[in-house]
């Protein structure tokens, strides 16, 4: 899995992992702060939570267009210098007032910008990676590792915003809207550990940062034809119109499924289903995966009996801990975000080591296949709450009712992150793989830009969910979302031939 991937890979992906574990430590709780701390209903929260997101994705675009100018590694380090002074802003517990809401505002744009800068162009850097021609063929795979480190980050972010909220109103006494400064004061510190491993590696991959261009550099790289260069960004558009739809349903984590997750689902868990919500049980659990791939891969037979015996440890000691249980845990509504790193993370050599024994017989899907695929699955991660939500109230009457309101087991949450999860390892990393190879070279930054543009219009709309949240019934709000994903499979496989063409 790991094997033949270029060396910069790994640097630039742990780079990476810092940056947005603190990015999802903060988003963890942050809708649950703004009504907290400020005493927003859903919608108006749902609308800065949404605006929020569309900014970090939106100026991709305009940093983009820089690097493509300037260079991605300088765009990458003016990124993560002003994501940091956002993110200190952030941390300064300022109460709840209108100033208050000023400096979130400004901290929120400071992050944004910082953001716009750094993302995208770390992934054209990854992209440019596989424009080596030893390396080519290891593109899809390599952008699946990526995304999976990505998600080594996400997966601890939401244990590290409860604990260190806990922390702060436990240990140091702060109030609970205080409390949640701590979480995002993480941020910083993950932020530190991301330029120190750029710099400490930056060797690796210091070949793929782009410079400012000299004249006549662009013609001699950019071989493509009118008609060809009109192809591809025809297709490029084509995939970004279809994952605007997809990013309004699949954010929904951080807002309506957290609402959820807070308001109908069970508030404590038992057996088997509470280890789930312990991080340390989903590390050992992904420790496993990874050890019985390595059984099956290893040359060696002293490496397949190592293996053997980790997974071996791995079985004993979370059956031991499930036969020392003590009892019910509470589950507070953000652990669940920690479900969907943790599928990704765990699924990655799975869905790896599909798409590589379909390759073997040339039966492997496009990459606008595997996003097409990736929108049915989408959709059906809905109809899961669809079913969970029947007989449950409406958010409204559920607020009304208090402690003899309707709940349902956190189950049905965890199956849905599973499901969603399925979709975006066929979406969100093929997608960004695609834009990488199809992509003209004289607008590879701002292509890239235009996706996490896609992705922003995505999250804008996120705030259609919390608008919906109220007095509808609660199918209906998870049926829009479903409804929208089959449209856009349709709309993809309408246009299949089109978007394949552009691939060859």
């Amino acid at each position: 899995m790991f094997k033949g991937q270029p060396k910069g890979l790994f640097a630039l992906a742990l780079a990476n992992t810092g940056e947005r574990f603190g990015y999802y430590t903060m988003l963890a709780v942050f809708a649950l702060f703004l009504r907290a701390n400020f005493g927003l209903e859903a919608g108006t929260a749902g609308a800065i939570y949404s605006s929020f997101l569309m900014l970090v994705y939106f100026m991709p675009l305009l940093g983009g267009i820089f690097a493509d100018k300037f260079g991605f590694g300088k765009m990458v380090t003016i990124g993560i210098s002003i994501m940091f002074i956002g993110y200190l802003l952030l941390s300064v517990p300022l109460g709840g007032d209108t100033l208050a809401m000023i400096a979130m505002l400004i901290a929120l744009l400071l992050i944004s910008v910082g953001t716009g800068l750094f993302k995208g162009n770390l992934q054209v850097m990854v992209g440019n990676l596989y424009d080596d021609p030893q390396f080519a063929s290891k593109r899809d795979s390599g952008f699946s590792l990526f995304y999976m480190a990505i998600n080594i980050g996400a997966l601890f972010a939401p244990t590290a915003a409860v604990k260190i909220k806990e922390w702060a109103e436990l240990s140091l006494g702060f109030s609970g809207n205080d409390a949640y400064h701590f979480s995002f004061a993480v941020a910083c510190a993950a932020l530190i550990f991301s330029i120190c491993i750029y710099y400490i590696f930056r060797p690796t991959f210091r070949h793929v940062e782009g410079g400012e261009r000299k004249k006549g550099e662009e013609a001699a790289e950019d071989t493509l034809t009118p008609a060809e260069t009109k192809s591809r960004m025809t297709a490029l558009f084509l995939v970004f119109a279809v994952v605007i739809f997809f990013w309004m349903a699949f954010h929904q984590n951080g807002l309506t499924l957290t609402y959820f997750a807070d308001e109908f689902t069970e508030k404590t868990s038992s057996g088997l289903q509470s280890m789930a919500f312990n991080v340390w049980n989903l590390v050992l659990v992904i420790i496993g995966v990874y050890g019985t791939f390595s059984i099956f891969q290893s040359e060696k037979t002293s490496g397949k009996f190592i293996s053997a015996g980790i997974v071996a440890a791995v079985i004993a000691i979370l059956v031991y801990k499930y036969l020392h249980l003590s009892g019910p845990i509470s589950v507070s509504a953000p652990i669940f975000q920690q479900f969907n790193p943790f599928y990704v993370v765990a699924l990655t050599p799975v869905s790896m080591a599909i798409f590589s024994a379909l390759a073997a017989k040339k039966k492997e899907p496009s990459a606008p296949r595997k996003i097409a695929y990736g929108m049915l699955v989408a959709a059906a991660g809905f109809i899961i709450m669809a079913i969970a939500s029947l007989g449950l109230l409406t958010p409204d009457a559920q607020k009304a009712a208090g402690d003899a309101g309707t709940f349902c087991s956190a189950n049905w949450l965890i199956t849905t992150y599973l499901v969603l999860t399925f979709a975006e390892l066929l979406l969100s990393p093929m997608g960004i793989s695609f834009v990488s190879k199809v992509a003209p070279p004289k607008y590879k930054g701002m292509m890239m830009g235009c996706w996490f543009v896609a992705t922003a219009l995505g999250n804008l709309l996120v705030s259609v969910g919390g608008f919906l949240w109220g007095n509808i019934p609660l199918w209906i709000v998870w049926s829009v979302f479903t409804g929208l994903c089959l449209l856009s499979a349709l709309f993809m496989f309408a246009m299949m031939k089109k978007l394949e063409a552009a691939t060859k």
